[in-house]
């Protein structure tokens, strides 16, 4: 297997003096938070198994109702509901692991998943792509390929997403693109999207071609993951289901994330719509394990409210966070790794983008998610990837970063002897316990700009947007391809031009 070079993290942009940072590997610092109490937990996750054995799901695939089928649940191929017993839900948990490695081309991106650990993604699935200087426009494969230099640039983004859609390459070839591209700029986590068999096999054959992996090398972990969203309410529609299936088999990563948006798709009530979140992502996850059991499976939580006037969704509400929180206790329940996300309905990266993102991160925080993905860029409801929107999102995840390094609590550290030194009313700055620590002792913002007024002025009054918009141009501008990019091409050549002549694969229907 190749290995590259790792590319430089978020010190590379912003930070001053001989302070270091890597964010590369995050642990929770805080406990997780609860909003329910443990028989509150409980009596939700049994109504989610009545949901399940008396009203059933309804799987548009055949292939999924037969595996379901012959488990002993209940299906009918009339309606393409299923009903699942508790016994098969309750088998299919105890197959499923509680972490696993996520593999990347280079290992020092590596991550375990599992519960405690802390991962962010950037923003997925965006049509349109939008900054300063070129405007909002339909997203294209130049801004699919920025994107992903942004993420790769900046170490506390743990895995690649695919923040801007490339609508300039076609449907049947899009997935060849997009793979490439990853392979080319990327060496952490790479995604690959469920939408078809063809697509999905293509995909893993590209990665396997362009890693050089083995057998044993593609079966030692995850090295293509892919988020599963239900329809809801309680429908698997057939892209979905296969490939549920397919990566199961593969022993690849599915994030069962169903999207209850509650007083739309999901009852209206905080504890209605965890339920019917919490009953769907348990038929995938029972889908999974029964198609390879000890799958990798992601648990995945991403309810939230809609505003009752328009019926538009809503994120980093208090809904939201509620139901963040709740999530992480259901997954606790279970005993599976769980996947969060923030994300933005603002149209534009003004201070409502940034208060919704923040408190949808800082809900995952406290809801102690293993993934949150849609963490930085995620503008309109996810219409839109913003570059500037990215880069100030950069800068509230790294300060949560910050928090997952404990404070200095030695003897040099508590500092009595600098208390000591300073009379009252008297200044630290020249202390010797300061000197020693002045270059590394706080985080140097990446955007935030401490200077005072005048100094401001003086240099423009330019707003955090403004500052975002030169981050991102310098980072884009300094990005080289990792070692191994022009091998990789060349491995990957041959299997696209042959794909490419033969059609390629349209996605499911």
């Amino acid at each position: 297997m190749r290995r590259s070079e790792r590319t430089r993290g978020s010190a590379a942009v912003g930070s001053q003096g001989a302070r270091a940072v890597d964010y590369g590997q995050l642990t929770h610092p805080f406990t997780p938070q609860s909003v329910f109490s443990e028989d509150a937990v409980a009596a939700m996750h049994e109504t989610a198994l009545r949901v399940l054995e008396d009203l059933g799901i309804r799987f548009l695939l055949p292939e999924a109702r037969a595996i379901l089928a012959a488990a002993g649940c209940l299906a009918d191929d009339d309606s393409q509901m299923v009903r699942i017993g508790r016994d098969v839900v309750a088998a299919a948990l105890a197959s499923a692991p509680s972490s696993f490695r996520l593999r990347a081309a280079d290992s020092r991106h590596e991550q375990l998943y599992a519960p405690g650990r802390l991962l962010f993604g950037g923003s997925g699935g965006c049509p349109n792509a939008t900054d300063a200087v070129r405007g909002r426009r339909p997203g294209c494969l130049n801004d699919f390929e920025e994107a992903l230099k942004l993420q790769q640039h900046f170490d506390v983004i743990h895995i690649l997403s695919p923040s801007a859609e490339p609508q300039d390459v076609p449907v049947n070839l899009r997935h060849y693109a997009m793979m490439r591209s990853q392979m080319l700029i990327g060496t952490k986590p790479f995604f690959v999207y469920a939408r078809g068999r063809r697509q999905v096999a293509d995909s893993f054959e590209m990665i396997r071609i362009g890693l050089g992996l083995d057998e044993a090398d593609w079966q030692s972990g995850v090295w293509g993951k892919t988020v599963i969203n239900s329809n809801s309410p309680r429908l698997i529609d057939i892209p979905m289901a296969e490939g549920i299936i397919d990566f199961a088999r593969a022993g690849q990563m599915t994030i069962i994330t169903p999207f209850c948006l509650a007083g739309a798709m999901a009852p209206v009530t905080v504890a209605g719509a965890l339920i019917l979140q919490h009953a769907e992502a348990l038929a995938c996850i029972t889908l999974a394990q029964l198609a390879r059991p000890g799958a990798p499976v992601s648990y995945g939580g991403f309810s939230s409210n809609v505003d009752m006037k328009s019926g538009a969704p809503a994120f980093g509400t208090p809904e939201h966070i509620k139901m963040q929180i709740g999530s992480g206790q259901l997954a606790r329940l279970i005993g599976l790794p769980w996947r969060s996300a923030a994300g933005s309905a603002g149209n534009t990266a003004d201070v409502q983008a940034a208060t919704e993102n923040i408190m949808g991160v800082w809900g995952a925080l406290m809801a102690n998610a293993t993934l949150t993905i849609h963490s930085a860029g995620w503008l309109e409801g996810g219409l839109t990837f913003g570059y500037e929107k990215f880069i100030l999102d950069i800068e509230a995840l790294q300060t949560i970063a910050e928090l997952c390094t404990r404070p200095d609590d030695s003897v040099a550290g508590m500092g009595y002897d600098a208390i000591a030194e300073v009379p009252p009313g008297g200044h630290f700055f020249a202390t010797q316990h300061t000197m020693e620590r002045y270059d590394r002792a706080f985080y140097a913002p990446l955007v935030a700009d401490l200077s005072n007024f005048g100094t401001w002025t003086e240099n423009g009054a330019l707003t955090a947007t403004e500052r975002a918009t030169g981050i991102w141009q310098r980072a884009l501008a300094e990005f080289r391809p990792h070692a191994q990019s022009g091998e990789v091409a060349e491995r990957l050549a041959p299997f696209i031009e042959r794909r490419t002549s033969q059609g390629g694969a349209a996605p499911s229907d």
